[in-house]
């Protein structure tokens, strides 16, 4: 189709634009030189919100291109070497004028449906690509950039998962919600960096929530009627720890409350702080107030972190902390 495009264009002499109006294309090969700039905290201040852009933005891409080709080629790639192999490959191309790279599904998936399938065919795209703008420039630089556009809309067509927008009234409502909050914020701010951390963070918004209402409190007064036994089943952090302090009767009229975190878990600050209340409240009462079941993380947050008195004793695995 480029090569059509192309010719039409030549030959019936069209004014539109092509490669040649975007820029000068090189011809020659560039040479090694290290940037010079200062060494100083100015010079990283300016660098480094680029640098981390790129990288995440570069990172996400290329794991998500091994992931799709994984799946069309029924193999397991190696993300870490192609992480290191990419960040090496751009410090060196930036050494020599060049600028950052990574995978890209586009042609990726063009590539899987030519039949590439080893490495021998990214070199072979790496070599065309040079002979094209190093040797062919001045036809390169006549393609019209309508033709480029062309066939980018249908490689997007093409590679598009159309099932995935007949999906969306079957998936969870938040996955939507963060699928389409992505997108929007990437096409707003043209930056797929802030779309991702948007995204991200409005995901770990919607699993913490999920999250916090998975914790549950059963508890039963033993025979002698002066002891309550809580179990908490859940992961208490600040956002579920609302729900946590809710499941305690602070006014029953009772001797000892013994609080089962066998199948809990203490996660941040909010957790301590949660246990610390449930702790203070009952004593204020008079009840006294035992810990049973802290696994090993959550044993050592809480004695670190606790503010009530020391002489709390706490069971951790059958064993007691004084």
């Amino acid at each position: 189709s480029i090569v059509v495009i192309t010719g039409f264009a030549l030959t019936t002499g069209l004014d539109i634009p092509t490669v040649g109006d975007m820029g000068t294309l090189p011809d020659a090969l560039p040479s090694f030189a290290l940037p010079i700039v200062p060494l100083n905290f100015e010079t990283l201040d300016i660098i480094l919100p680029y640098a981390l852009a790129l990288s995440l933005v570069g990172l996400l891409e290329s794991f998500l291109t091994a992931n799709v080709i994984d799946d069309l080629t029924d193999t397991s790639s190696d993300k870490n070497q192609e992480a290191v192999g990419q960040g090496i490959a751009n410090i060196v191309a930036g050494c020599f004028g060049g600028m950052a790279g990574c995978a890209m599904i586009g042609q990726s998936m063009i590539n899987i449906g030519s039949g590439g399938r080893m490495r021998l065919s990214s070199l072979s795209a790496g070599i065309f690509l040079f002979v094209c703008i190093i040797l062919l420039n001045d036809w390169v630089a006549r393609i019209p950039m309508a033709a480029l556009v062309a066939v980018m809309i249908m490689v997007s067509i093409s590679t598009f998962h159309w099932d995935s927008i007949r999906n969306l009234r079957r998936v969870p409502k938040s996955e939507t919600a963060v699928m389409m909050t992505t997108v929007f914020m990437t096409v707003l701010t043209h930056n797929l960096a802030i779309g991702v951390v948007v995204g991200v963070a409005l995901s770990a918004i919607f699993f913490s929530r999920k999250i916090a209402a998975l914790i549950f409190v059963d508890s039963y007064l033993k025979e002698s009627g002066v002891e309550r036994i809580y179990s908490v089943n859940g992961q208490v952090f600040f956002v579920s720890v609302e729900n946590f302090l809710n499941t305690f009767d602070f006014r029953e009229h009772i001797e000892s409350v013994t609080i089962d975190l066998t199948h809990a878990h203490l996660w941040d600050q909010s957790a301590v702080d949660a246990v610390d209340k449930v702790v203070l409240r009952f004593r204020r009462r008079g009840i006294k107030v035992h810990l049973i079941g802290l696994n090993e993380a959550s044993a050592t947050l809480l004695d670190r972190l606790t503010t009530h008195s020391s002489k709390q004793t706490i069971f951790k695995e059958g064993r007691v902390i004084h």
